[in-house]
C-alpha cells in the first residue's frame, strides 16, 4: 500500500525532465546535422500542443503564434532531414500526424480562425510531399 502511495506522489521522471521549447531551441544551434531534424520535430510537436491548448482557451493570438512555430520547425526538420539523409521517415510520419491533428482542429474553431489552421495544414502537406520525394525519388526512364 505504501509503495502505491509513494508512486503517486513521486513525479514521473519523463515529465520532470521534459525539455521546454526554449531549451530545445537553444540545443538546436549546437546540435549535429543528424540530430537537428529530430529536435525540430520535437519543437513543432510541443508547439502544436501549445497551439491546441490556446485554441481551446480561446487565446487566438497565442495559438496562431504557436501555430507559426509548428510550420516553421516542421519545414526546418524537412530541410535538415533531406540535407543529412537522417530521420526522413520519422519526420514524414510526425508531420503527417501533426497535419491530421490540425485538420481535426479546424472543424472545432470559429470560421474566422479556420483559415490560418487550414493554411498550416496545406504547408505541412507540402513538407510531407517533399520528404516523400526525397525518400523515393522518381527514376528517369
Amino acid at each position: 500500500m505504501l509503495a502505491v502511495f509513494l508512486t503517486v506522489l513521486i513525479p514521473f521522471p519523463a515529465l520532470a525532465g521534459s525539455p521546454t521549447v526554449d531549451e530545445l531551441k537553444n540545443k538546436l544551434s549546437s546540435a549535429s546535422s543528424a540530430d537537428r531534424p529530430h529536435l525540430c520535430i520535437q519543437i513543432a510537436q510541443l508547439q502544436l500542443t501549445e497551439s491546441d491548448k490556446a485554441y481551446a482557451a480561446s487565446e487566438f493570438d497565442k495559438a496562431r503564434a504557436a501555430l507559426t512555430d509548428v510550420v516553421a520547425y516542421a519545414e526546418l526538420a524537412r530541410n535538415y532531414a533531406i540535407q543529412s539523409h537522417k530521420h526522413e521517415k520519422q519526420s514524414e510520419i510526425a508531420v503527417r500526424e501533426m497535419a491530421r491533428k490540425l485538420s481535426d482542429l479546424v472543424h472545432t474553431l470559429p470560421r474566422e480562425e479556420q483559415e490560418p489552421v487550414q493554411d498550416a495544414v496545406v504547408r505541412l502537406q507540402r513538407v510531407r510531399d517533399e520528404l516523400l520525394s526525397a525518400m523515393f525519388p522518381k527514376k528517369a526512364k
